[in-house]
């Protein structure tokens, strides 16, 4: 359909008026395409692209340590040493070095599909992290000599309470990172474990307060009945004071050995826990909540405490080389928390 658009002009005379028409005419049809439709319309796209990575250099000459991406969200499939293989949902962070001074940078999407396809076709195990990072250095094979990846997820295991034996689930945090350098393959598996701290210091408090309510209920009587002092006991003038206790975060990196085939998670956590005795529960009934005031009541710690527990049985574990671990009691009484580091202490090892 046309558009018509006229501009008339008047030109008047003394003799007469004569109306001379001046037709301005643009036609726009349905025919005639708009310049958004010309880009949709099938043209094809020109066959050789600009690569600014390959054909520039560096605006500023220099190696760099690392370069790739991070937070990069995908789905991996995990193997852990005793379960069944899982499906995560993780954030992984790829990085190679640029050892070419004049490179202008290197290729992220090569980074990027070799871990789109160990999403989609593999599994994260000690293998496959392997075969990932040489990967990651052949596709820079004029670039780079050194790799890094790293995943971090949540964990879910199947957790049984302490007496009655319900079941329920609990989330980790877990982190997997592999290097490679220069040949040299270097596997860290880093992972949380909450757990329940009670202060032997406010529990010698809370049991002088009590000692001094019995003595104060008491004293007066010749004989004291041992039913009424049962009785007293279980009310709130009996304990009349309690310690306090705080979640806690034991949190550890391992250097994994060659006989790491899959990832030992479970089975640091079990170690974690064992060790510590107190780990927060998933499912609770009134039997397993008892049980779990028994054991604080049982097992009092300061932040120190707690590290040298874990540094004990660190030590006595041989399938892994190396350790660092950190304790963190997130104080109910204090504004600050409370913190203790360690390591195994061996030469160019973990520092604290």
């Amino acid at each position: 359909m046309a558009a018509l658009f006229r501009v008339t002009a008047l030109h008047s005379t003394l003799k007469d008026v004569m109306p001379i028409i001046i037709l301005l005419r643009t036609e726009v049809t349905k025919d005639s395409p708009l310049p958004s439709a010309q880009a949709n319309s099938g043209v094809k796209m020109p066959t050789l692209m600009p690569d600014i990575a390959n054909h520039t250099t560096a605006q500023t000459e220099g190696t760099l340590d690392w370069v790739g991406m991070s937070n990069i969200e995908m789905p991996i499939m995990v193997a852990s040493e005793g379960q069944s293989e899982r499906m995560v949902s993780a954030y992984v962070d790829a990085f190679v070095n640029l050892k070419e001074p004049k490179a202008k940078g290197i290729h992220m999407s090569r980074l990027y599909l070799l871990l789109d396809d160990l999403s989609n076709s593999s599994v994260l195990n000690h293998q496959s992290l392997v075969t990932l990072l040489d990967g990651f250095i052949s596709s820079h094979h004029d670039l780079s000599d050194n790799a890094k990846v790293k995943f971090s997820f949540d964990y879910h295991l199947r957790r049984k309470s302490l007496i009655s034996g319900k079941q329920g689930w609990k989330a980790y945090p877990v982190t997997i990172t592999g290097r490679l350098n220069k040949g040299e393959l270097e596997i860290e598996l880093c992972l949380d474990v909450r757990y329940s701290s009670t202060c032997p210091c406010s529990a010698a408090l809370a049991r002088q307060l009590i000692q001094k309510a019995f003595k104060d209920k008491f004293s007066h009587q010749d004989a004291v009945d041992l039913e009424s002092v049962h009785e007293w006991l279980g009310t709130t003038e009996g304990v009349m004071a309690t310690p306090h206790s705080q979640r806690s975060v034991a949190e550890i990196k391992v250097k994994l050995n060659s006989s790491n085939t899959e990832f030992p998670i479970t089975e640091l956590v079990d170690l974690i826990e064992g060790s510590l005795k107190t780990p927060v529960q998933a499912a609770v009934k009134r039997e397993d909540e008892q049980e779990f005031a028994r054991l604080n009541g049982q097992n009092l710690m300061f932040c120190e405490d707690a590290a040298r527990r874990l540094q004990h049985t660190m030590n006595a574990s041989t399938q892994f080389d190396d350790f660092w671990l950190r304790i963190n009691h997130l104080e109910s009484l204090h504004a600050h928390d409370a913190v203790s580091v360690t390591t195994k202490g061996i030469q160019d090892g973990y520092q604290p």
